[in-house]
């Protein structure tokens, strides 16, 4: 997706926190029976704020209709209810959340698609989020970062397969905020690796973004990842900056 398609919809400047800031909508108390016939709604801003319900609620029955609506014509309408099947995640949503994150002109939207195809820890997630983080716009990028980093319920293949390209996003990103959730994604994912080349590997990217990197806050969440794998050599090269000053 290029960037330019979301100018005036995606202020990349204040887009990297969470996945559910979105504007500000003021919703009724929640009623789950209530909010399922506003799923139905005719009002776009009703639909809206019943999609943003089942952000909070989980209920089976809102499965469905959520579905429905990632087909809606409103972009707030589409992004609600990604974060509601976020919440209520089903394998039945992953394919048409992957349609959405692969077709969708809306930034907004795209990250709550992936968002919530992080929550689904689904196999047929990971070659779509992998794309995502290495193509999309940054604040799409962060969030797909963080959600390899669930890819580990999926499997060891999924592991593998999503390692090398969280490596490339945290040695070349040119956000610091995307390789810092790479850093992160890495502890998680590696954590349940033996110690193989794949492993190898990500021990070297989070040591050379710990000692190369000039953002402060890559290099903790790099030192954090490896305290987090216990690797010997991680752990000795810690100790060793840390006892000459440079952590």
């Amino acid at each position: 997706m290029s960037s330019n398609d979301d100018i005036g919809l995606l202020n990349l400047n204040d887009s990297f926190g969470s996945p559910l800031d979105l504007p500000t909508i003021e919703a009724p108390a929640i009623n789950p029976d209530e909010m399922l016939a506003l799923l139905g709604s005719t009002d776009a801003a009703q639909r809206t704020s019943a999609a943003r319900a089942f952000c909070e609620i989980q209920d089976d029955r809102a499965v469905a209709p959520l579905i429905a609506l990632l087909r809606d014509p409103c972009p707030l309408v589409r992004v609600s209810a990604s974060y509601g099947l976020g919440r209520n995640t089903s394998p039945d949503a992953v394919d048409p959340l992957i349609g959405l994150l692969t077709q969708d002109w809306n930034g907004y939207v795209r990250k709550g698609a992936v968002w919530a195809l992080g929550n689904c820890r689904d196999r047929r997630a990971l070659d779509p989020l992998i794309r995502t983080l290495q193509g999309d716009i940054a604040a799409v990028r962060l969030w797909a970062a963080s959600a390899l980093g669930q890819m580990g319920h999926a499997g060891y293949g999924a592991i593998v397969a999503a390692v090398p390209p969280l490596i490339v996003g945290l040695r070349q990103d040119a956000v610091s905020a995307v390789r810092s959730n790479c850093a992160w994604s890495l502890g998680q994912l590696c954590s349940d690796l033996p110690s193989n080349a794949i492993y190898a590997g990500a021990v070297d990217g989070l040591i050379e973004a710990l000692v190369e990197d000039e953002e402060l806050g890559i290099k903790e969440d790099a030192r954090a990842a490896l305290l987090k794998l216990g690797d010997s050599r991680a752990l000795q090269l810690i100790e060793e900056l840390e006892r000459e000053g440079w952590l």
